[in-house]
């Protein structure tokens, strides 16, 4: 049997390096803390989003080292607009019941690596699982230290043929999918334009293969986190803003809908994240049993205009560009799973009602 990964399984990296803001945040921001009285559970704080896009080579100069290398100028300066991407997760000090994610420049991670694999042959597969998972980079976060660890990650990987992906990882307490992806689009076209009006050179500062080839090493096999741990997600989109007051019935709604979906019950025990627009409440992160959330639901409670599906085509991850006119020719994004554990997630927002994702395994 062929083996479905990239490069038969292993996928080299050639070099991981840290992206800051171009400039210092000052003074600091602060998310809005997480109530994360149950978050010794560890699911929580492993909780993220992937994102995997495939380009072909656009022109003669271009590749994934050319990319990488300008990826690190354009997204040092996205991160002034958007320091918590280069920020770090803490217990608050005057309660150790309550997370925060500070704009402390600590950085994101920026990992070059190099598949032995045509991009065509990568597309062409029917089961990718295994193959994107060696596209994205995570490390999971450490309970008692999270302040070591990156929110935010990049891979960009080299294929056989010049062209190249860019996988993102994100932890789901930084960024909720739908804000993530507007994040990426912004980050985007600012790299696209800073690249069509050669404020990035043509050949960058930091491209990898001007510093020579690095020691004989054993491949790492990436995705060592992230192997086979795809989940699967319904997404429903509720037109009317639902007040937060009322987000425990609604997750147990979504959860019941999305029972009815799949066809089946989902597993025992449920995160719910539930992320907030003001600045005077917090994000909360609890532990549930299906049963238990469930027995939230309101008899009768129902949601005119609810919509689900079980695909991220809304995203239109498909469209964005980090060289302008080169569309990806290959778009994927997932949430992870964890054993024997599902995730709901509840994201209100002012101008586009509520959108709720129940995970599954």
């Amino acid at each position: 049997m062929a083996n479905s990964g990239v490069n038969g399984g292993k996928v080299r990296v050639e070099g991981i390096q840290t992206v800051v803001p171009t400039k210092p945040t000052d003074p600091r921001q602060l998310s809005s803390r997480i109530a994360a009285t149950v978050i010794s559970s560890t699911a929580a704080l492993q909780r993220r989003f992937h994102v995997v896009l495939c380009y072909n080579k656009a022109s003669s100069d271009d590749s994934g080292w050319v990319v990488a290398g300008r990826i690190k100028e354009s997204l040092g300066r996205a991160m002034q607009e958007q320091p918590l991407l280069a920020g770090r997760l803490r217990w608050c000090q005057e309660t150790d019941n309550f997370l925060q994610i500070v704009s402390n420049d600590s950085g994101a991670r920026l990992v070059e690596s190099k598949a032995e694999m045509e991009l065509g042959a990568f597309v062409a597969m029917e089961e990718k699982r295994e193959a994107l998972a060696q596209l994205v980079f995570w490390e999971d976060l450490l309970h008692h230290t999270p302040h070591f660890s990156p929110l935010f990650y990049v891979q960009v990987t080299n294929f056989r043929c010049g062209g190249y992906s860019i996988g993102i990882s994100c932890s789901l307490l930084l960024a909720d999918p739908f804000a993530l992806t507007a994040i990426i689009k912004k980050w985007a076209n600012l790299h696209s334009k800073l690249v069509s009006t050669n404020e990035i050179p043509q050949i960058p500062t930091f491209y990898l293969p001007n510093h020579g080839t690095p020691p004989s090493s054993p491949s790492l096999l990436m995705g060592s986190n992230t192997a086979k741990d795809a989940a699967e997600s319904v997404i429903f989109k509720i037109p009317a803003k639902v007040l937060d007051s009322d987000s425990k019935n609604l997750a147990a709604l979504c959860v019941q809908e999305a029972e009815r979906d799949v066809g089946r019950e989902l597993a025992p025990s449920l995160s719910l994240l539930v992320k907030v627009t003001s600045s005077d409440e917090d994000d909360r992160v609890e532990a549930w049993s299906r049963q238990g959330l469930l027995e939230c639901l309101k008899l009768g409670y129902s949601v005119n205009g609810m919509r689900c599906a079980r695909t991220w085509d809304e995203l239109g991850l498909d469209s964005i560009c980090f060289s302008e006119g080169n569309k990806p020719v290959y778009a994927s994004c997932w949430i992870n799973s964890v054993v024997d554990e599902g995730s709901v997630i509840v994201v209100p927002s002012v101008d586009q009602g509520v959108q709720v994702v129940v995970t599954y395994t």
